[in-house]
C-alpha cells in the first residue's frame, strides 16, 4: 500500500453531500446536496463550481449517454441538461408507504439505473429497489429495505451490491445483465464490528468494494471475497459516498454530511466537504451511463 494523502476540495460545504460521479468525458466531478435540492459540478482545473437547484430533495444522480444527468428526486426522475439548466420530467414513482423518497442508485453495465428508496424519519422496512430503463420502464427488484445504500456493480456486471444501512449488512446478488434479473442473495459483509453501517459505495477495476463508513468517519475497502483489507481515516466526520475519478482514474472523491436533518450534525469545518484521496494505488472504472436514447 502506497502512502496516501487526503485533500479537502474547495470551500463548498453540503448539508447532506452524496453521490459523487466523475464524468470522464468532460473531466468534471458531479455530486449532490440532497437537503439543499442541489446538483453541483466542479471543474478541478478551473476550480469553479456550478450549482443547479431541483424541485425536491435528491437521492442520487447518474451520467447519461446524451450528456445530461438523470436525477432521482423524492418520488420522480428528471433529466438535467447541464449546458442549458433545463430540467425535463421522465418518470414518477409510487411509493408503497407515506413519507418516503428515492435514495442511493447506480447505473448497471447495460445502461439501466438501479436505485432504492427509504422511509423518512423512521426505521420501517418499506423501501424498495428499482430498476429503470431508458424507455421509462420501472421494475421492482427487491423489497423490505429500511435505507438503501452502497449500490454498485462488479466490473463484469454479474454481481449487484447494495446495503440496508441500518442492518449494517452489505448484500451481493447474482445479476443477469441481459435480462436485469437478480438472484442468489448472499451476505457479502457485516460491518457491525466497524461500528458503522455502510453508506455509499463504488467498485474499482480489481473488483474491490469501497464504502463510506458514515459513523466511524472512515473509508473501507473490501476485497472481492468480502475481506476487509484497508481502512482510511477521513477528516470529514460523516463521510457518505466514494467515487473514483480524476484524469488517471486514481483519485477517490468522498462526499460528507454537516447536517443530515436528523441525528448527524457537526460544526467541524470539514463537515460537508468533498475530499480527494490520492496515492492509494487504486484504479477506477469509467462510470456507466444511463442509456437515455
Amino acid at each position: 500500500m502506497k502512502n496516501h494523502s487526503i485533500d479537502v476540495i474547495g470551500t463548498s460545504r453540503d448539508a447532506l453531500g452524496e453521490c459523487p460521479l466523475w464524468d470522464d468525458r468532460k473531466q468534471i466531478l458531479y455530486w449532490i446536496d440532497s437537503h439543499a435540492c442541489q446538483v453541483k459540478a466542479r471543474d478541478l482545473k478551473a476550480e469553479s463550481v456550478r450549482v443547479w437547484t431541483l424541485p425536491s430533495q435528491i437521492g442520487s444522480i447518474a451520467l447519461c449517454e446524451s450528456g445530461r444527468l438523470l436525477v432521482a428526486l423524492a418520488h420522480s426522475f428528471y433529466f438535467l441538461d447541464t449546458e442549458t439548466g433545463d430540467i425535463t420530467h421522465f418518470v414518477d414513482v409510487v411509493h408503497p408507504a407515506p413519507n418516503m423518497r428515492l435514495n442511493d442508485g447506480r447505473v448497471d453495465r447495460e445502461g439501466r439505473f438501479v436505485v432504492g428508496s427509504m422511509a423518512l424519519g423512521r426505521r420501517e422496512p418499506v423501501g424498495e429497489l428499482y430498476q429503470l430503463d431508458g424507455q421509462g420502464n420501472l421494475k421492482v427488484l427487491e423489497t423490505g429495505i429500511c435505507v438503501t445504500n452502497s449500490t454498485c456493480f462488479s466490473p463484469d456486471g454479474e454481481h449487484l451490491y447494495f446495503s440496508d444501512s441500518l442492518s449494517h449488512q452489505l448484500r451481493r446478488y447474482r445479476y443477469d445483465s441481459a435480462s436485469g434479473a437478480i438472484s442468489e442473495r448472499t451476505l457479502f459483509v457485516d460491518t457491525t464490528s466497524l461500528k458503522s453501517g455502510p453508506d455509499g459505495a463504488t467498485i474499482d477495476a480489481q473488483g474491490n468494494l469501497w464504502t463510506a463508513m458514515v459513523i466511524s468517519g472512515q473509508l473501507a475497502r473490501f476485497a472481492p471475497d468480502g475481506q476487509l483489507d484497508l481502512l482510511i481515516d477521513l477528516p470529514t466526520v460523516y463521510p457518505t459516498c466514494p467515487s473514483i475519478g480524476g484524469t488517471e482514474l486514481d483519485t477517490i472523491f468522498v462526499t460528507s454530511i454537516s447536517n443530515s436533518g436528523n441525528a448527524l450534525k457537526s460544526d467541524n469545518p470539514n463537515a460537508g466537504a468533498v475530499v480527494a484521496v490520492t496515492g492509494s494505488g487504486v484504479r477506477g472504472l469509467p462510470e456507466c451511463r444511463f442509456k437515455d436514447h
